[in-house]
């Protein structure tokens, strides 16, 4: 992880720690690093999600992009994955997302894709981080009409949607599918950028689609609802006899579902959905599912219970990623609902990913409570500490800690897992338990938080 960029981008409190500043610098450094890797003037796209903040610092980016010689293109509100996607569908040389994900609203972040689509690599990233933080270069002024333009797309958000559609097509006729217009769906946008795009997409398939939590004002992005609050979405399914929600987080680039009796379908219940389906049609490539070390052991039982492949990766979906293209994989993700079908998107796409659980359900004509549960779920606790950036750099050394997860792993042995990591987005310690004796982990998590405290805070 960088000094700048961390698992998924630069990230923090917008106006504080993601200042105009520093978005004008990365602007100018990565303009600098991107001419010299394509050897010409750069285009840029940027996109944003609806957080209040998301505005200034596009301004910010696009000033400092410009500067150096890049011209920019304006996307506007709109997912992370679609600017994935268009990137690549406008040959553009880079793309910048401007938002925080699953954070509230007064978080922001950037993240920068290169011209494949794909995020842009470690070493580039160090690049940009070193002419920032390091002066290791200086970004060249440029005067005169060498300055990059600005230009703002009109057809970005429709680009995006008529792609998504043109793969439901497309399955819907591979599979021998009729529609998916008897479908009662609904949908939790989070306020966030799939208010933008997710009402289009969806009611041009499922004409009775509804919607919640669809009007953004800047700053209710994530605010008790969306992935990461599932509440509201239950009680609205269940109230109205729904045979699916569906809940995206603020830039909607993943997704968790509820099924019809409002009890939710994580990613993990997710991905063996779609990998023992893959494998029926000949569409999982090598035969093989990618996730993090954070599935739940029952996905692990699941995948050997039917004959699948499982690759393991640290967290994050760039490494999961990195995993599938090394080999040649189309399915994988995170537990969180961060998934990946390569052969569509180079980047986890929530709107993608429910317009393949909604065909799946139709093609099997099995609901989602049904599909969900040939995956059993051993108990888990998750706690997370808030540190410190000392406490999260003394982590990895302190003895204490160290000894205090190795006596919690001997005590659960081969019934259980222990995994206490650093976040990669915010300042916290993540503690997860995992095991076959519910009462049994919740106490040694307890005990391990408790560690953690007197030693890190």
């Amino acid at each position: 992880m960088g000094r700048l960029f961390g698992t998924d981008g630069a990230r923090g409190v917008a106006n504080t720690e993601i200042t105009c500043e520093l978005a004008m610098e990365i602007g100018r450094a990565a303009a600098m690093v991107l001419t010299k890797e394509n050897q010409k003037k750069p285009r840029v796209l940027i996109g944003m999600d609806t957080r209040a903040s998301s505005e200034m610092l596009e301004s910010a980016i696009s000033a400092g992009l410009c500067s150096v010689g890049a011209d920019v293109m304006l996307l506007g509100e709109i997912p992370t994955p679609a600017v994935a996607f268009l990137v690549r569908q406008y040959e553009y040389d880079a793309a910048v997302m401007i938002s925080a994900s699953h954070n509230p609203c007064e978080y922001n972040g950037i993240k920068i894709f290169q011209g494949n689509g794909y995020k842009l690599p470690d070493a580039l990233e160090e690049e940009i981080e070193s002419i920032i933080l390091d002066k290791s270069q200086i970004p060249p002024v440029k005067i005169g009409g060498d300055v990059g333009r600005i230009t703002r797309s009109k057809t970005a958000v429709n680009d995006y949607i008529e792609y998504l559609l043109s793969i439901a097509e497309e399955d819907t006729e591979k599979y021998n599918i009729d529609s998916l217009s008897n479908l009662k769906i609904a949908v939790d946008c989070s306020n966030g950028a799939a208010s933008v795009t997710a009402p289009d997409l969806f009611l041009k398939l499922c004409p009775d689609a509804l919607f919640i939590n669809a009007h953004p004002n800047g700053t209710n992005i994530n605010e008790n609802c969306g992935s990461t609050h599932l509440d509201s979405l239950s009680d609205f399914v269940v109230r109205n006899n729904c045979d699916v929600g569906l809940a995206f987080d603020g830039d909607a680039d993943r997704f968790l579902a509820i099924d019809e009796n409002g009890n939710e379908v994580d990613g993990d219940k997710l991905l063996s959905i779609f990998s023992k389906y893959m494998k029926s049609k000949g569409d999982l490539k090598n035969n093989t599912v990618v996730v993090t070390v954070m599935s739940n052991m029952g996905f692990f039982k699941f995948c050997e219970a039917n004959s699948l492949n499982c690759e393991k990766t640290k967290v994050g979906d760039r490494y999961v990623l990195e995993n599938m293209l090394q080999g040649n994989y189309s399915l994988g993700g995170e537990q969180s609902g961060h998934i990946i079908f390569l052969d569509h998107s180079t980047t986890g796409d929530g709107e993608l990913s429910a317009l393949k659980l909604l065909l799946i359900m139709k093609a099997t004509n099995k609901k989602l409570s049904f599909l969900a549960s040939e995956m059993k779920v051993y108990p888990q606790v998750l706690k997370n500490i808030r540190v410190s950036d000392f406490g999260k750099a003394r982590f990895p050394h302190d003895e204490e800690i160290k000894n205090a997860i190795n006596s919690a792993e001997k005590e659960l042995g081969s019934n259980g897992r222990v995994l206490v990591r650093v976040s990669g987005t915010e300042p916290l310690i993540r503690v997860m338990l995992e095991g076959i004796d519910e009462n049994k982990i919740k106490v040694l998590a307890d005990e391990l938080v408790d560690v953690i405290k007197e030693r890190l805070l």
